[in-house]
């Protein structure tokens, strides 16, 4: 077995490969002057992919990551599959196919909460890219994604895993939280199974829209009084609702406050912004960022297991 990667997924690659013991190879990458992706498979790797069944690591964030993953399957399907004719005639053309045996893993699946149709006409950007994605590879892991059953009914089985456990762990050790609380009710699923690995007490918030820009947190449950507090969400872009939350939090006694989540996408300048508000922020290695603190090769190699299990290679 081995692990590939390109430009926008090399960190959680490596952790991947080490979790697993498989090599680790890179897939040349780069940009023409237009600003145009090309993707080449050394030569040194293509025996490997020919002998081997192949995890491509893979973000589509931003958007040039869903070109470069689509063109990295596309090269590593004509490897596989013989299909090496090029111009100048190097080496041989055409070889045997060695059939199915690529899995895509997604650390960060871009688009993600473009998942439902609010009005006519518009596009479920999520279902749209996973579909490009399930015609050039055999299986697909994807990381903590924003809303699972979008991907339902693929043409690609599918494994879902998540770095919940290894957050908790995290958090245990480093902050010791008397308290973890959602955002909103969407991530209730993740934030207590964060609590229940802790052990701790845990509740949400309820959002409630005023008017087209105000929406007012109010938290259920609510006993924070001398505790330290973990917010945990599946992913932070801006910061907004973890300013305000951890603002209700202090404001009602909480003597820390710190943000954990999966996917730190962090933008707008969200980290100089949280650490107004929080004592600490958290995030694993899905995406690179400054506050990487979680590795996601486990979780990664969970998933991983999981759908060689189902495919049974």
């Amino acid at each position: 077995m081995v692990v590939l990667s390109g430009s926008n997924a090399e960190v959680m690659a490596k952790q991947l490969a080490e979790e697993l013991n498989w090599p680790h190879f890179s897939i040349e990458t780069r940009r023409f002057p237009d600003t145009e992706g090309y993707i080449r498979i050394p030569d040194e790797v293509i025996e490997s992919i020919r002998t081997e069944p192949v995890v491509l690591v893979s973000n589509t964030f931003p958007d040039s990551g869903i070109i470069e993953t689509l063109l990295m399957l596309e090269a590593i399907k004509d490897v596989r599959t013989g299909n090496l004719q090029n111009l100048r005639e190097i080496g041989p053309q055409s070889l045997d196919d060695v059939g199915p045996g690529v899995l895509l893993a997604i650390p960060y699946f871009g688009y993600s909460r473009q998942d439902k149709r609010f009005r006519p006409g518009e596009a479920v950007s999520a279902r749209a890219i996973a579909n490009l994605l399930a015609s050039r590879c055999d299986g697909i892991i994807v990381f903590d994604l924003h809303a699972p059953k979008v991907l339902e009914g693929l043409s690609v089985p599918v494994a879902f895993t998540s770095a919940m456990p290894e957050l908790a762990k995290h958090l245990q050790k480093d902050i010791k939280p008397d308290f973890i609380l959602s955002p909103d009710k969407g991530a209730i699923e993740r934030a207590s199974e964060v609590a229940r690995e802790i052990g701790c007490q845990f509740s949400y918030l309820e959002k409630t829209r005023i008017d087209a820009h105000t929406i007012v947190h109010k938290a259920k449950d609510l006993d924070v009084e001398g505790k330290v507090v973990a917010i945990v969400d599946d992913m932070i872009a801006t910061g907004g609702t973890i300013c305000r939350a951890a603002d209700a939090l202090r404001s009602q006694g909480a003597v820390q406050v710190h943000a954990a989540c999966s996917h730190g996408l962090f933008t707008g300048g969200a980290v100089a912004r949280l650490v107004r508000y929080v004592d600490g922020v958290h995030a694993t290695s899905s995406l690179a960022n400054p506050r990487d603190v979680i590795p996601g090769g486990p979780a990664l190699a969970r998933g991983v297991k999981q759908l060689f299990t189902t495919l049974q290679w």
